[in-house]
């Protein structure tokens, strides 16, 4: 939930306007995002290769994507950090490790975009809130970098149901939850995808990474 995931060829799977948005996040190895009681302790292990991976997908994007339901507890976690990266942390129960440092400082100068119909404000300096997705239409075809869509499911059905995921990047983690909340729920219809990469991590987790085809099955 926390956390982006990795990056893989620059050059792959750009759309028309050579802006991308790309949904990338981690998973059970039976797709769900988090388990029956919203567990994430199984993802938010520390691991160099992903945080390598991340930083190399964070190179290419100027704008993050959360929904109403993920974003609370997004900016909780990474404020706290930048506040006190020695101090005991929401969620995670330790300190902030130096790629979480790293990275709240990244999201510190980062635009994000909360797309929410009820939400009313937000703590982070970075983030603004859009009523409608159509104001996500017309921010991917201003110039600019790829634009990441870090979560939750919510968001990242409406914006395939929509078309206008490019790119989906999974962390696939070895562990079976057995329930929970499955990332694509309320996704409509068939979607065609194309595996460009799947790589294996010395932890056991595999980063697969599919480009979305214009076509639907």
């Amino acid at each position: 939930m926390l956390f982006p995931i990795a990056y893989p060829i620059a050059h792959m799977g750009k759309n028309e306007t050579g802006r991308k948005i790309i949904a990338a996040l981690q998973v059970s190895v039976d797709g769900f995002i988090e388990g029956v009681n919203r567990e994430l302790d199984w993802a938010m292990a520390e691991d160099e290769e992903t945080w390598r991976k991340d930083f190399e997908m964070l190179a290419h994007v100027d704008t993050f994507i959360l929904g109403r339901k993920m974003y609370p507890g997004y900016e909780q976690y990474w404020l706290a950090v930048l506040a006190n990266p020695d101090g005991i942390l929401p969620f995670s129960g330790r300190p902030a490790t130096r790629n979480e440092i790293d990275y709240a400082r990244l999201a510190d100068r980062t635009p994000h975009i909360v797309l929410s119909s009820t939400l009313d404000k937000v703590a982070w300096k970075t983030t603004r809130i859009v009523r409608d997705v159509e104001e996500i239409q017309r921010l991917k075809q201003q110039p600019g970098k790829d634009i990441h869509a870090i979560g939750g499911a919510t968001l990242v059905s409406s914006l395939m149901n929509l078309g206008l995921v490019d790119e989906i990047q999974l962390l696939a983690n070895p562990i079976i939850l057995g329930g929970g909340k499955a990332l694509f729920k309320d996704v409509k219809d068939r979607h065609a995808l194309k595996l460009v990469q799947a790589k294996p991590f010395k932890s056991g987790k595999v980063s697969l990474t599919y480009i979305t085809q214009s076509e639907k099955m």
